[in-house]
């Protein structure tokens, strides 16, 4: 049976992942130092025979190396990192602390087992920075981060490319879009949509709406990472995405329609407001990922129309979720700097 690891097991793409690999028989031990994204609810109801849980956070090397020899893991997914890019305009600290020095005390730890764990590192397609007109960003495209979200993310990716090429780990690299679905923190676009839906409130958006993004399904996304750990090349990048650009006021109107289609009543107070943009928001991100498609025989199956319907399904059957989650967390508008 293959022994895997998930960092930030108990977030958004971590929880999703864990469900995976458990409906598909694999020993699974999830690492998280339960930050206020990590919600114990994502994993509620899991068949624990073959689930393990420890509190530790990546930068603690010498848990890590402990953790490592007793649990011997075939391979880390690692999705332990801080993700929302008005939270890094705000205080870059922790997305240089988790998602820089983490993956460094993490790659250390890695170093004495060489090839005999494999690491999938999650990264962003946001590390390409703003893709004009109709390009779509390949595994060759330079990097040209613009916040300090994404700028983070590309050194993680740096960091790992270059201990395979020194210290002959065995890694691999994603660059995965926006992602989607259940369980999903609500600072982010959607979840925070449908929270405001259900709570009559309105709906703000940056700018006119008119950021493109693309958009894939949690589980599609879930789907070709295990793919990567079996075939993916060591040293390799592999791009992940629906190959669907949407843009955000496209989005809201599919949730709305959701709504209506589900005969969910909503609020006079719901309607789109236009806020302030934030600083250095990038207009288009958006991936070309044929090799992976190629390579590892990899497709996504859920169409946007379809994926927001089940996500506001899941909401709908889980409203406790929001319950559990303090307001102060991602209420208050942030990155406005």
């Amino acid at each position: 049976m293959k022994r895997f690891i998930v960092t930030g097991g108990y977030g958004f793409i971590g929880s999703n992942l864990i469900r995976l690999l458990l409906k598909k028989k694999y020993k699974v031990l999830n690492i998280d130092n339960m930050s206020y994204s990590a919600q114990k609810y994502n994993l509620r109801n899991i068949d624990k025979k073959n689930y393990s849980f420890k509190k530790t956070d990546i930068n603690n090397r010498k848990e890590l190396i402990k953790i490592l020899k007793s649990f011997k893991p075939n391979g880390i997914f690692n999705l332990a990192a801080d993700t929302h890019v008005d939270r890094s305009i705000d205080d870059s600290f922790n997305f240089i602390k988790n998602n820089i020095l983490g993956v460094y005390n993490l790659l250390e730890a890695l170093k004495i087992y060489k090839n005999k764990i494999r690491l999938v590192h999650i990264s962003t397609d946001e590390v390409y920075g703003d893709v004009p007109g109709n390009k779509r960003s390949d595994e060759k495209y330079p990097y040209i981060p613009s916040s300090p979200y994404s700028a983070s993310k590309a050194s993680s990716d740096h960091l790992v490319y270059s201990y395979v090429r020194t210290h002959k780990i065995d890694a691999v690299i994603s660059n995965c879009s926006n992602n989607y679905g259940p369980r999903q923190f609500p600072e982010k676009l959607i979840p925070k949509m449908i929270y405001n839906i259900l709570n009559n409130k309105p709906l703000p958006v940056y700018a006119r709406g008119k950021n493109s993004r693309e958009w894939i399904y949690v589980d599609d996304h879930c789907e070709a990472l295990i793919k990567l750990f079996f075939k993916g090349k060591k040293g390799e990048k592999y791009n992940i995405g629906s190959g669907i650009n949407c843009n955000n006021i496209f989005i809201i109107k599919k949730i709305l329609q959701s709504f209506r289609n589900k005969k969910i009543k909503i609020g006079k107070k719901v309607k789109i407001k236009f806020v302030k943009d934030r600083p250095g928001h990038d207009f288009r991100y958006a991936l070309n990922s044929n090799k992976t498609k190629r390579k590892l025989n990899w497709k996504p199956k859920v169409n946007i129309t379809n994926g927001i319907s089940k996500t506001v399904g899941w909401y709908l059957s889980n409203r406790a979720f929001f319950s559990k989650i303090s307001k102060e967390l991602f209420v208050k508008r942030l990155g406005n700097q």
